[in-house]
């Protein structure tokens, strides 16, 4: 029977890898891989393995989720072992559910292995806990986007869920959030971060409060890949700085914090 495996890359770096994802990417002949998933990864395949890059950034050019159907398809009825590759987890707005609906279908095996995801490790990454029994009894994950099949958030529900709110592909609409939040009852001064580029070398990040943060992401120039987290435990991030991630990945890579 022919199979897809579906493999979480984890939020970017490549050492943050399961242990069975390194194992699955190794032993594949075709690599099917999203555009935020990083070259170190994609490395860890075997010599001679094909790697189709089948992106999806908001804003820019992406490949259609048909093509990618079509073609996770075609390579697994050759008998080749195909990984879809993905950032962060597949079952975590990445598609993954689609994906695997669409093989099913077709009579194919499906594989699924987790991977970290990024609305939980960006925000570790930078000292705040998501949830914590002093703050809030819970976290909600969300889309911040709109359009192209999904519908624009609930944001008065969530704004009166009580739990910590982590907003994925949210910082294009920033302005717009915040202000929806606001209206819908939280308080212009709740804790508010934003998490750029979390766990990668270009890792950056800055806390405020809901009000202020459409300005000062603007101000600070922060750009997609990022997270947004609302909630008290925002004021438990670091102070803000600009974090380097050591090149290499591997088991010695080190967090270097420099304060900004």
């Amino acid at each position: 029977m022919p199979k897809v495996s579906l493999v979480g890359a984890g939020p970017g770096a490549a050492d943050l890898l399961t242990v069975r994802a390194a194992r699955t990417i190794a032993a594949a002949d075709v690599l099917l891989a999203d555009a935020l998933v990083a070259d170190e990864v994609l490395a860890l395949g075997r010599p001679g393995v094909r790697i189709v890059r089948v992106g999806k950034r908001g804003g820019m050019r992406s490949t259609p989720q048909d093509f990618i159907h079509r073609a996770m398809a075609r390579y697994a009825r050759r008998g080749l072992k195909v990984v879809r590759v993905k950032g962060g987890d597949p079952f975590v707005f990445g598609r993954g559910g689609e994906e695997q609906a669409y093989l099913e279908a077709l009579g194919m095996e499906v594989e699924v292995v987790p991977g970290l995801t990024a609305g939980l490790t960006a925000a570790a990454a930078v000292g705040i806990p998501v949830t914590h029994r002093a703050y809030t009894h819970g976290v909600t994950l969300v889309s911040g986007t709109a359009g192209d099949g999904c519908s624009e958030p609930d944001w008065a529900a969530l704004a009166k869920g009580g739990t910590t709110l982590v907003i994925y592909m949210g910082l294009s609409r920033v302005l717009n959030i915040s202000a929806r939040l606001i209206a819908a009852g939280l308080p212009p001064d709740t804790p508010a971060a934003a998490i750029a580029s979390g766990t990668l070398p270009g890792q950056r990040h800055l806390k405020t409060t809901l009000a202020e943060l459409p300005a000062r992401v603007q101000a600070e120039g922060l750009a997609s890949p990022a997270i947004i987290v609302v909630g008290a435990v925002a004021a438990l991030a670091l102070p803000e700085t600009r974090a380097l991630v050591d090149a290499q990945p591997g088991p010695g890579a080190a967090l270097r914090v420099l304060a900004a």
